[in-house]
């Protein structure tokens, strides 16, 4: 499939998209910043998220509105109060889809509703995602597909009834180019919850390209992902974990971001095809495999035996396999030292 001018898809590398979340702190000059340095990474596309408190969920403090998960990093917080915090101002939109373009990389974003899909539009976002806690709201599914833009549905959470569900919808309302993406919504993920085997799986279940979001700490889970085939990898991204922020500790920092670029491509290049027998580039190295040897002087008649005949590398005398079989035969020459024996040598 093609998302603008870039091809996602098996035959090439894996599309790296950083995730800007809340990570601009509140600051339009640290947003700009985060997207110059996932362009200067190799990073592919910046992700937004376009939403409101308001849009998100009602301005209430009671228990229902209140996380309350000691595990949570937003333990305590109202999600009102979070979700204030969290959200990219729109009128910031412009300037950073801007920025990502002048700097070679897609841009789209995540929206939430659909005042947030009508807003977006006049941007020719080259997809739309459509985050894991939303995988179930089938009317926000449906409006995104009508777009008739490409689609990523995160899985986080999902049962296989849920990701047909969302396919389903998504395809009814003419949605034809479809990216699941594997996702464990813990913030932060741990690598043994992350389920990667999963992947082919959910490709042949649901007939779509797969890929992954991750929220695991570093770039270990991502770039095996890539063996799984995931051809689209999703992290967020921060300046400096240190600065803080609603999603500091499960994001990476531009170095690791360029690390995980390098790294997924070179995962994506090893996974090649099932192969047997040399490679073009192993050609030359065959000459260093083990052969039939004369390790003494042979004269013309002498029989050969473990006296005078070795297996060494290289490999230009008679396969080892032969050995049994020359012992005993006799030289139809005079053989030196450091010949490769050939069937010709023999009586």
């Amino acid at each position: 499939m093609r998302l603008a001018e870039r091809t996602v898809g098996p035959t090439v590398p894996p599309l790296i998209v950083a995730e800007l979340s809340g990570n601009h702190n509140g600051e339009l000059a640290r947003a700009l910043a985060i997207v110059d340095a996932a362009a200067d990474a190799g990073a592919h596309a910046v992700k937004l998220q376009t939403y409101t408190a308001d849009t998100m969920t009602l301005d209430l403090a009671g228990p229902d509105f209140t996380i309350d998960d000691p595990k949570s990093l937003w333990n305590g917080r109202r999600l009102y109060e979070l979700y204030h915090e969290a959200a990219t101002p729109w009128d910031w939109h412009a300037a950073l889809f801007a920025r990502a373009r002048e700097r070679g990389m897609l841009c789209f974003s995540t929206p939430f509703d659909e005042s947030a899909i009508a807003y977006l539009e006049p941007f020719d976002p080259p997809c739309y995602k459509v985050a894991s806690f939303e995988l179930t709201d089938l009317p926000l599914i449906e409006a995104v597909a009508r777009t008739g833009r490409p689609l990523v549905m995160s899985t986080g959470m999902a049962t296989v009834a849920e990701i047909d569900e969302a396919v389903r919808t998504a395809r009814r309302a003419g949605s034809t180019d479809i990216v699941l993406l594997q996702c464990t919504s813990t913030y932060p993920a741990t690598p043994r919850n992350s389920n990667l085997a999963t992947i082919p799986n959910m490709r042949a279940a649901f007939g779509c390209e797969v890929g992954l979001s991750d929220h695991t700490g570093g770039i270990g889970a991502a770039v095996a992902a890539v063996a799984f085939g995931a051809v689209l990898i999703e992290k967020h991204v921060t300046l400096r974990r240190a600065d803080g922020g609603v999603d500091a500790a499960f994001s990476l920092e531009p170095d690791e971001l360029r690390a995980l670029v390098i790294e997924t491509e070179r995962a994506w290049q090893a996974v090649g095809t099932v192969h047997y027998g040399p490679t073009q580039a192993e050609r030359a190295s065959l000459r260093f495999r083990r052969s039939i040897y004369v390790s003494a002087d042979v004269r013309a008649g002498e029989e050969l035996g473990a006296h005078n005949l070795r297996i060494v590398r290289p490999g230009f005398g008679l396969p080892p396999k032969h050995f049994a079989s020359v012992l005993g035969r006799r030289a139809c020459a005079d053989l030196v030292r450091g010949t490769a024996l050939a069937w010709e040598h023999l009586a």
